[in-house]
């Protein structure tokens, strides 16, 4: 705002060479239709200071007025330059003549269009209205609003080459920025307000996208110059709102900055931001000057208010960017106080200012807003970059943690591994153990067991060579059996298949015709070494009987699974079982035992059809369907 002022000092100071300046000028009720130019009825002329404010008159509008005095002119060798008027404002429009002839004009109000000019303007001078010597400017300005002062700024004249410039810098600050403020602050709310839209736990950005917003529809009144009059009434009510709106969302923020949360103040505030509007709405057009002179000072606290709350907040946090914000409210507070002075009161605010610029009548609060916008997107700024950096911290913390926590788990299963092949190491060491007592075990129980009982019957003389041939023959199967079901390929099913191959021989050879019948799943096949040697070893012990105690001519051997049980059925056509107490009951009781280590039962069936083994074992679950 200082460079506003100085920009605006270097056309408010010493006139230009062949500039006219209108520090006063004669001004008439607006009896008078054209400017008189013969001097007739100058009593009814008043002489005025410039600028000059001609007060409401109650609910009356303010009549067209006029403005006159008398400047000299002195053509100069060669062209004459252009002249034009330059007036720094003409809120209600107005026409400018030259000598009793109009020069120009600025548009009025009219039934249909309500027009207010923020901008300056420069009305050229047709050429061959002035004349060597004593000329008159006369200005009319258009009639105002009721309950409205007509403002007249102080005139200039003089060449288009001096004045332009001075045209062209009020131009830029009171009609190119307040542009350039509108489309800035309606693009920053789009994108605040689209971060909330998805980050609602981040208040601040919302209160400041909503701030930008209304401050963007406040500044469009520099914007707006001419609107339809059934649409003036609603835009006024609108930049009401946006005006107190900007403030009470202003406080809003400074309270969340500052940490305060007072549910009762927030609502007393918005009561108070919608009041304004509110009263507009019902009082109509002619109660807008009191709704601005009274609900709007009523601003001038509520922004002294967050000025206090900020310092306190500076108070507290002693920060660089804890100050940013106090500076920025404390200029947009006094700008606020400026514009109100200038709008109500510009003698009281003479008393502090030079009186030039105070005629300029330039309105700062929207300079001053754009400051604590600035700030306001500044700390976010800052408390985004800030919240950027501890996330940083915290990654670098957590990547720190998770290069230990890999470390710690990669030395781990380092560690499980070693147990794992230690305890692998330790089970086949387990495992061969068992397969060495189990293969102990065999020898001693089964091929152990034979030779030991046919030695001592061949030392006792109780055999002779066939039977001794036959004992070594089923001690040379016994062995081929768990050979090949203790092999280390652990495969039932090709042990199966030879102890069929073996036997169909064997069946064949005496004279008896076998049936074999497997009707198992593959995978119920998978039995483990010992249930496989039991299971095998109690079919040979039955189809041992067949051929030496049944005298059959047929054996079947069926192997199935009938629901959870696996079933081993041989069964023949011969004359029965061997009485108790002969050869085959030891033998039964062998399998009996057997059947029982498996956990399963063994029946027999005999009479003068044969003779029906029947084993049941029970099948472990899918899961685990090794037998044990």
């Amino acid at each position: 705002m200082a460079a506003l002022a100085l920009a605006l000092a270097a056309g408010g100071g010493p006139a230009e060479a062949a500039v006219v300046e209108f520090r006063r000028m004669q001004t008439h009720a607006p009896s008078v239709a054209l400017p008189s130019d013969d001097g007739a009825g100058t009593s009814a002329w008043t002489d005025t200071a410039l600028p000059a404010a001609v007060a409401p008159h109650g609910e009356t509008p303010a009549a067209p007025r006029w403005y006159r005095g008398d400047f000299d002119w002195a053509p100069e060798g060669g062209p004459p330059s252009p002249w034009a008027v330059y007036l720094p404002f003409l809120y209600q429009g107005g026409q400018v003549w030259i000598n009793g002839a109009f020069a120009g004009g600025v548009p009025e109000d009219t039934p249909a269009l309500r027009v207010r000019w923020e901008r300056p303007h420069l009305v050229p001078v047709p050429a061959g209205l002035l004349r060597p010597g004593r000329n008159r400017l006369a200005i009319r300005v258009g009639a105002g609003p009721a309950q409205t002062a007509q403002h007249f700024p102080q005139v200039s004249i003089g060449p288009v080459a001096e004045l332009q410039p001075r045209a062209d810098r009020r131009t830029f600050w009171v009609r190119t920025m307040p542009q350039v403020t509108v489309v800035v602050c309606l693009l920053v709310a789009g994108f605040v307000l689209f971060i909330y839209a998805h980050r609602r736990s981040e208040v601040l950005y919302g209160l400041f996208g909503l701030a930008s917003a209304l401050w963007g529809v406040r500044t469009l009144t520099f914007v707006i110059e001419r609107m339809p009059v059934e649409d003036w009434q609603r835009w006024r009510i609108a930049y009401l709102g946006a005006t107190g709106g900007f403030v009470i969302v202003l406080a809003l923020f400074a309270m969340r900055l500052a940490g305060l949360r007072r549910p009762v103040l927030d609502r007393v505030l918005l009561a108070y931001g919608v009041l304004g509007p509110l009263w507009l709405w019902g009082a109509g057009a002619d109660g807008e000057a009191a709704v601005n002179r009274l609900w709007t000072a009523g601003l001038i606290p509520v922004g002294m208010a967050i000025l206090g709350l900020s310092g306190w907040t500076l108070w507290r946090q002693r920060t660089v960017a804890a100050a940013v914000m106090p500076l920025a409210l404390a200029t947009a507070v006094l700008a606020g106080m400026h514009d109100y002075l200038v709008a109500w009161n510009a003698e009281a605010l003479a008393l502090f200012l030079p009186r030039w610029w105070v005629g300029q009548r330039i309105f700062l609060l929207h300079y001053g807003a754009d400051l604590v916008l600035i700030a306001m997107g500044g700390l976010l700024t800052v408390r985004f970059i800030e919240a950027l950096t501890s996330l940083e911290s915290v990654n670098a913390r957590l990547a720190e943690l998770n290069e230990t926590l890999e470390s710690r788990v990669a030395q781990r299963e380092r560690h499980l591994a070693e147990n794992f092949e230690r305890m692998a190491e330790l089970e086949r060491d387990r495992a061969a153990a068992q397969e060495r007592q189990l293969i102990m075990r065999e020898i001693h129980d089964g091929l152990g067991s034979r030779l030991f009982t046919s030695l001592l019957r061949v030392e006792r003389g109780d055999m002779d060579g066939a039977q001794i041939a036959g004992a070594l023959r089923d001690c040379i199967a016994d062995m081929r059996l768990a050979l090949e079901v203790l092999s280390p390929d652990d495969d039932f099913q090709a042990a199966l298949g030879n102890f069929l191959f073996r036997w169909q021989t064997q069946m064949l050879e005496a004279q008896v015709m076998p049936r074999w019948s497997i009707d198992v799943p593959e995978d119920v096949l998978r039995l483990s070494r010992q249930a496989a040697l039991q299971l095998l070893r109690i079919a040979q012990e039955a189809l041992t009987n067949v051929l030496k105690h049944a005298g059959a001519k047929n054996v079947r051997i069926d192997l199935r699974q009938r629901g959870g049980h696996l079933e081993l059925e041989v069964s023949d056509d011969g004359h029965g079982a061997q009485p108790a107490g002969q050869g085959a009951g030891r033998g039964l009781a062998n399998m009996r035992a057997r059947a029982g280590q498996l956990g399963g039962t063994l029946e027999l069936r005999s009479g003068d059809g044969g003779t029906r083994v029947l084993l049941r074992l029970p099948l472990a679950p899918p899961g685990d369907r090794d037998l044990p």
